[in-house]
């Protein structure tokens, strides 16, 4: 074999293993924005160019800039550019519906890992460049989000919980509601604790499997087949557990709760966020606010529920109930935690609402009192700080991920534009285009 030969071989073998040195690509992509969204300022820049190159913005100037011999130019002149946005709920691996009951026993993983694919791409198509999945089947979000990673699939940079923690018949336990010859015995590892010591044992599964965060059901829920949809459904000395062991593995704990009791020791455990938050009273309030708690509201499936409750036959009586009930306090819930200056960070829970309508969250919270400026800082700075991520997310500044989005108006005067999202780019690459 000649040594040209051995060369050849050994390069094609590298580019098959994918392996081969990487070339470095020194081309810019000139965004030119007619106005861009200083998020930090809360300034509507005019006639911008942004400089991307990789995955990552160069340069922010003033002025269209010219493109050098073999620059890209993406002329968004007449359009709004803003950051890609950010949703801290969202369920990528289901979508509520009629049927869905009775798909649990009719889907398999490979079934759900399929419509994943689909949900993360609208998702991704609807302006989300970033999510927070709060709960899945058969870790379908881990592979979902490795597979996105890995740029098998196109969708939002997720972060996930995997399998959300319960307690047994809880908000998360997934035999709840089921006959009782069809019931198993679960535990940490189907995400069912009871005492300490399966609580710790359910963190650390959820490290093994791959998690980026915990997430618990500290109340009932509006659409598990239970009656309660706001009872504490943990003990104080397990919420302890779980947020101990959460912070050996670097993990914040999301907790799902309607109901004050259950709120109240969620945050005196020392969860990072209140998901929902319906019961939120003073005292709740007062103890976010003790405890830096962060509050995701998801306006978005309270309204959503609460509609379909309306549809006969929609949900199962137990919890069309709960639906009718919960889903319309949330928003007035919402309202208050922002006159009271809790730390608010956007969220829909989407997979109860279909995806891809997320942005209609921002309508609710503007309709119950919070600028336009801040109903979009809750998803993009806010979102970022809220992540620890915000030397990589959240604006549009060199060194951060180029996560850029575009609409045809001004969402500052009207935020019903971020419902027609008409340009998406994540990390530099383009996902949806004029």
């Amino acid at each position: 074999m000649t040594r040209t030969f051995r060369t050849f071989a050994l390069a094609l073998a590298l580019i098959v293993a994918g392996t081969a040195p990487a070339v470095a690509d020194e081309s810019t992509v000139l965004v030119h924005a007619g106005r861009m969204l200083d998020v930090e300022s809360g300034t509507l820049r005019e006639r911008v160019t942004i400089h991307v190159r990789g995955e990552r913005i160069v340069e922010v100037t003033e002025g269209f800039a010219q493109a050098a011999d073999g620059d890209e130019v993406i002329d968004l002149a007449d359009h709004t550019v803003l950051p890609g946005l950010m949703d801290m709920h969202t369920h990528l691996t289901s979508q509520s519906g009629p049927a869905a009951y009775l798909e649990r026993f009719q889907l398999n993983p490979a079934d759900l890992a399929f419509r994943s694919a689909q949900y993360a791409e609208r998702t991704l198509h609807a302006g989300f460049t970033t999510v927070r999945d709060l709960g899945d089947q058969f870790n379908v979000s881990v592979a979902l989000r490795n597979a996105i990673r890995e740029g098998r699939v196109a969708g939002p940079r997720i972060l996930t919980a995997a399998k959300s923690i319960a307690t047994t018949g809880g908000h998360a336990d997934p035999t709840n509601g089921w006959a009782e010859h069809l019931q198993y015995r679960t535990g940490p590892t189907d995400g069912v604790i009871n005492g300490e010591a399966q609580a710790r044992e359910a963190v650390r599964q959820r490290y093994k499997d791959g998690a980026d965060l915990i997430k618990i059901t500290a109340t009932g829920g509006v659409l598990s087949v239970a009656p309660s949809g706001d009872a504490p459904q943990f003990m104080d000395d397990e919420i302890e557990a779980i947020v101990a062991t959460a912070a050996d593995y670097g993990f914040h704990v999301a907790a799902h709760a309607h109901g004050r009791d259950g709120m109240l020791r969620a945050v005196r455990a020392g969860v990072h966020s209140i998901e929902h938050g319906t019961y939120m009273d003073d005292d709740v309030i007062e103890a976010m606010k003790a405890h830096g708690t962060w509050y995701v509201p998801t306006i978005l499936a309270g309204r959503w529920v609460s509609e379909k409750a309306e549809i006969d036959g929609f949900f199962p009586e137990v919890v069309r109930e709960k639906a009718a009930t919960i889903g319309p306090l949330i928003q007035d819930t919402f309202a208050r935690a922002w006159a009271a200056d809790v730390n608010i960070v956007f969220g829909t829970d989407s997979g109860v609402s279909p995806h891809g309508d997320n942005a209609r969250e921002f309508e609710l919270m503007v309709e119950a009192g919070m600028p336009e400026l801040d109903a979009i800082r809750s998803a993009t700075i806010i979102g970022a700080r809220f992540l620890d991520m915000e030397d990589d997310l959240g604006s549009i500044e060199a060194g951060k991920y180029a996560d850029l989005i575009a609409v045809a108006g001004n969402p500052l005067e009207d935020i019903s534009e971020l419902r027609d999202v008409r340009f998406v780019m994540k990390a530099g690459r383009t996902h949806l285009a004029l």
